[in-house]
């Protein structure tokens, strides 16, 4: 069965970084030759993972070429989601979506920690609002980061859903919704979302969400976060995605992590959590018949 990997990072290696691609800011030491187009490439035919949606890297930050070039040289494997910039005025931070949407770009990442303090998303004449509704026109689906709680910007995501229904929005790593009291609350306002049909989640990076209580493979994420999630969103607003590189630190690695969410599903379900939800929002991979 076909396997889209729906989130995941690339970032150049120490000495393709001091040649072409520098860094904005040094991804992790361990991981920092690890992390090429060509790596991770490797750990897809050994999980027989066929295409994977790469979002783009802080560590290159707004300079989208590196993830672009990736795209260019693997079109058969790659799409790519940009990292928006809160800085750009919203008449400049549509004109690079649609830049962008031309290098093979096809989606948008909302990382609300760099907006400046006190700023939402969601503002009336600000970028983030006008990006998220061209993509409505485009197709393009936007990504939310809730890195340090869902429960921090539910209120400001519910604003962005009611000022454009039209837009998909995608929550990442299962809203960031770990295994403790704080992410049992936060997880209620998850499930609350599965009444907006534009709302999808991505099953991935389990291990962020393990509080102290789990640990590979994941019994206690499955039961208590995938499982009513999938009984709330329905495998068809719901997509698998390994957070690599970052899961090749982690107990069963790349493989383990799409294995374990693959033991999860029935045929029907894995269609469309494996790729179906996937190829939905983003379009096909592969080859054009």
């Amino acid at each position: 069965m076909k396997i889209i990997d729906s989130h995941l990072h690339v970032w150049a290696s120490k000495s393709e970084a001091e040649s072409n691609f520098p860094y904005d800011q040094p991804p992790p030491e361990s991981l920092q030759n690890n992390a090429t187009p060509e790596a991770l490439i490797e750990q897809m035919d050994k999980a027989g993972v066929d295409g994977a949606l790469i979002v783009q890297p802080i560590n290159h930050k707004y300079d989208h070429s590196y993830v672009a070039n990736a795209i260019k040289k693997y079109p058969h494997k790659f799409k790519g989601m940009l990292l928006h910039d809160p800085e750009l005025s919203p008449e400049m931070a549509v004109k690079r979506l649609e830049e962008l949407v031309l290098s093979g770009y096809v989606g948008v990442r909302f990382n609300p920690y760099l907006w400046n303090e006190g700023e939402l998303m969601s503002a009336d004449g600000g970028g983030g609002l006008a990006v998220y509704k061209r993509c409505a026109e485009l197709g393009c689906p936007v990504g939310v980061m809730c890195f340090k709680g869902l429960e921090l910007h539910y209120d400001d995501i519910l604003v962005l859903i009611e000022k454009s229904p039209d837009t998909q929005l995608v929550l990442d790593h299962l809203g960031f919704c770990a295994l403790d009291e704080k992410g049992d609350e936060a997880f209620k306002q998850l499930l609350a979302l599965s009444k907006y049909p534009n709302v999808s989640v991505k099953v991935s990076a389990l291990f962020r969400n393990t509080g102290s209580v789990d640990s590979f493979p994941y019994d206690k994420v499955k039961a208590q976060r995938f499982q009513p999630l999938l009984e709330a969103f329905g495998s068809g607003r719901l997509m698998v995605g390994s957070d690599f590189p970052y899961v090749l630190e982690t107990e069963g690695g790349y493989d383990g992590a799409i294995s374990t969410v693959k033991s999860w599903l029935n045929k029907d379900d894995a269609e469309a959590v494996l790729f179906g939800t996937a190829e939905r929002l983003f379009g096909k991979w592969g080859a054009l018949e």
